[in-house]
């Protein structure tokens, strides 16, 4: 399982008006670490794109379990659950200081033509990730 991680500092343009995190600012730094897990495995954007496929997100269900509050460090750790035909399914969690449980999430990932936004099959190169052992 390819597990990576990355951190963030929160922002005072990130807390409302209950002097935490937005609910909302979660699905971006989600998206941020689901970026970067993407980036470490060898498939940006750009290289997804050259193998046919590009990703949407299709589902995103978000628990959260505590409050973060501007300074705090914030560790996004992301990993590949498995991976169907067209999707993939990405489970990710936040930790705060001292590694406390902040959210976690689950993202319904699917891989979708650049040039028809119509639904395709995973590409082998981010199926294999999947595989028992990576």
């Amino acid at each position: 399982m390819n597990v990576t991680q990355m951190e963030v500092v929160v922002r005072c343009t990130e807390i409302d008006v209950n002097g935490h995190v937005n609910n909302a600012k979660y699905l971006e730094y989600y998206e941020w670490g689901r970026e970067d897990w993407f980036e470490q495995q060898g498939l940006d954007y750009h290289t997804l794109k050259s193998l046919g496929a590009v990703t949407v997100v299709a589902r995103a269900e978000v628990d959260y379990h505590q409050a973060a509050h501007q300074n705090d460090r914030l560790t996004i750790t992301t990993w590949l659950e498995r991976v169907g035909r067209t999707s993939l399914r990405m489970r990710q969690r936040i930790t705060g200081p001292f590694g406390a449980l902040v959210s976690e999430a689950l993202f319904v990932i699917v891989t979708v033509s650049p040039d028809t936004g119509k639904p395709v099959l995973v590409p082998e190169r981010l199926r294999v990730l999947a595989a028992p052992g990576t």
